[in-house]
């Protein structure tokens, strides 16, 4: 029989722990701010401040605190060293040679009109133009379960005074991935990121990646300049894989792997992997990743397939947080709010990488009653447990922060035996 109490306990002793190591460095006042922020979107599952105020339990009158949340949330500017903090919590679940996605994503608010710099985006899902933002996120992949954790986030209208252009957006996003991770890490990118500026920094830093070209690029082979389709067509592939479609049709797929140069960097040697019977047309990969040995080839195809893992990332971001429903207007305050969504995410990726070997974990998706089997992506299920556990308590999280001396240091507390982050 599950113990409500000491396991609610726990889990808020280690939400406040995992707060205080990425509020390392920021002022008493923004750490509690973190720490109501992160724990009350996890109790809610929720991103409105009024469902997040109310899992905070205060002994004052409801207005007072969602105003707070919203004053706080508008105002705060340590948005780089909070990452960075969060950035250096995480890397345990990773090694050198992670897979760090890079994606673009929108945030559709069609009924918005008066939001800070709304603009027209195109919706991912409907494929329609609605009223939103742009949004560029970049997720890394855990070592055992292949979980998306978010890394980067940052959300951005073309409204802006100080806006570029999307791409200079992406190119922020490589610069940071550059200062924390390491070359050896796979940068991995789909077709629409197939352009020359992208090719000449991830050279130029001798960075691997995998990226997605589309069916124009033109190619250097051997002595001539070819278009990528018409080179692809020659290889009809060496080597073969299994690969299971959403539909659960199983197909084999024919991979090849040809040396290429490119036009905007000549001096480098890069390979093109053409794997065949995916989708209606070749999958065409370019990347520098090498090997004496060329089934190297399947090892490319394998880590693009895991790019799709973001997907389940944005899914669930948008579906068990209903992220694209927050009710604050300014760019600044849906910046820090998608900022620490993805951080009360990262909890989660942390739990979720050892959910087999954690008590609480266990007891966290027996809590969550799933109907089927527990699927590999154990994000819902340790979400719906954290939720249950919490919602059973009538104080949030203010009795620990009156009791904890701040001094600007770590102060550990004893839900590391319960192996809770």
């Amino acid at each position: 029989m599950t113990n409500y109490s000491t396991l609610s306990s726990n889990l808020k002793r280690g939400i406040i722990r995992f707060s205080e190591r990425i509020s390392f460095g920021l002022s008493r006042p923004n750490f509690k701010f973190i720490s109501q922020m992160v724990y009350g979107i996890l109790s809610s599952q929720s991103c409105h401040l009024s469902k997040i105020a109310r899992c905070l339990g205060e002994d004052i009158t409801l207005k007072k605190t969602i105003d707070r949340l919203s004053r706080n949330l508008s105002a705060f500017g340590k948005r780089q060293q909070l990452l960075d903090n969060y950035i250096k919590r995480v890397k345990g679940c990773f090694n050198d040679r992670s897979i760090l996605v890079v994606d673009d994503g929108d945030i559709t608010k069609p009924c918005s009109t008066k939001m800070e710099g709304i603009q027209p985006v195109r919706d991912g899902s409907t494929k329609a133009t609605r009223m939103g933002y742009w949004m560029t996120t970049v997720t890394a992949l855990t070592q055992e379960q292949k979980s998306p954790i978010g890394v980067y986030t940052r959300v951005y209208s073309a409204a802006e005074a100080d806006f570029v252009s999307a791409e200079e957006e992406t190119m922020g996003a490589l610069r940071y991935l550059s200062k924390h991770f390491k070359k050896s890490n796979i940068r991995t990118f789909d077709r629409g990121y197939d352009s020359n500026k992208y090719f000449e920094y991830l050279t130029s830093k001798k960075e691997k990646f995998v990226i997605r070209a589309t069916t124009k690029r033109l190619v250097k082979h051997k002595d001539e300049t070819i278009n990528i389709a018409a080179l692809a067509a020659r290889y009809k592939g060496k080597y073969s894989m299994k690969f299971r479609k959403k539909s659960g049709q199983e197909v084999d797929c024919k991979i090849a792997i040809v040396p290429i140069r490119l036009c905007c960097c000549p001096g480098v040697e890069l390979n093109l992997v053409i794997c065949r019977n995916i989708g209606q047309k070749p999958l065409l990969l370019i990347t520098n990743m090498k090997s004496s040995d060329n089934r190297i080839a399947l090892v490319v195809t394998k880590v693009y397939l895991l790019r799709w893992r973001i997907e389940e990332f944005y899914g669930f971001k948008k579906q068990q947080f209903d992220f694209e429903d927050f009710r604050v207007r300014s760019l600044n305050s849906i910046r820090n709010l998608d900022l620490l969504l993805t951080i009360a995410i990262g909890y989660i990726g942390m739990m979720s990488e050892k959910a087999d070997e954690k008590k609480v974990s266990m007891e966290l998706i027996h809590i969550s009653r799933r109907i089927y089997d527990i699927p590999r992506f154990k994000f819902y299920a340790l979400a719906d447990g954290i939720f249950e556990v919490l919602a059973k308590c009538k104080k949030g999280v203010v009795l620990l922060l009156r009791k904890q001396i701040w001094d600007g240091q770590l102060s550990l507390f004893p839900a590391l035996a319960f192996g809770i982050p």
